[in-house]
């Protein structure tokens, strides 16, 4: 058993030197990753450096402007909702005008239609119903008289006395 032992220990020294190795090369990986890491980091910081400075220069230059800009823009959108407003109660005043200019117009329509149908009928009772009448009454003198003529000058040119039923039937 002796000899089992000794060749374990060496197995284990022999993995701890080769962790130890692999230890050591993963401790100078990383620090050749980290100087590059710090260059990189550098060339970004010296790049970077004067953009942020001119970023942060046209803020502070731009600041009273984006200021007077907003203001500006509070200012036309308060005006502008003042105006629509104005606008709105001109529109409903104008609105409710028309609404009573229109219910007289249709009060003044109604009652001009009632006095011309109430002419008209008056008009047919006073005048046209006379004047039918007249006619009628002239009608019926003429009737007459056409029937008298119709007599005497029916009578000389026939011989044959016509019976009253004959000069109805014609």
């Amino acid at each position: 058993m002796s000899g089992w032992l000794e060749v374990f220990i060496v197995l284990a020294t022999v993995a701890i030197i080769i962790q130890s190795a692999i230890l050591v090369a993963m401790f100078i990986e990383l620090r050749a990753a980290l100087e590059r890491f710090n260059k990189i980091a550098g060339e970004l910081q010296s790049r970077m450096g004067p953009i942020l400075l001119r970023v942060n220069r046209i803020l502070d230059d731009s600041e009273d402007r984006i200021h007077s800009i907003m203001s500006d823009a509070s200012e036309i959108t308060r005006v502008a909702r003042g105006q629509a407003q104005k606008v709105d109660r001109v529109l409903s005043e104008a609105m409710e005008r028309l609404r009573t200019q229109i219910t007289r117009v249709d009060q003044i329509i109604t009652g001009t239609l009632e006095v011309v149908e109430e002419t008209g009928s008056k008009f047919r009772r006073t005048v046209w119903g006379p004047m039918q009448q007249a006619s009628a009454i002239i009608k019926g003198i003429k009737t007459g008289l056409d029937v008298m003529r119709g007599h005497q000058q029916r009578r000389p040119a026939s011989a044959e006395p016509v019976t009253q039923d004959e000069e109805l039937f014609i």
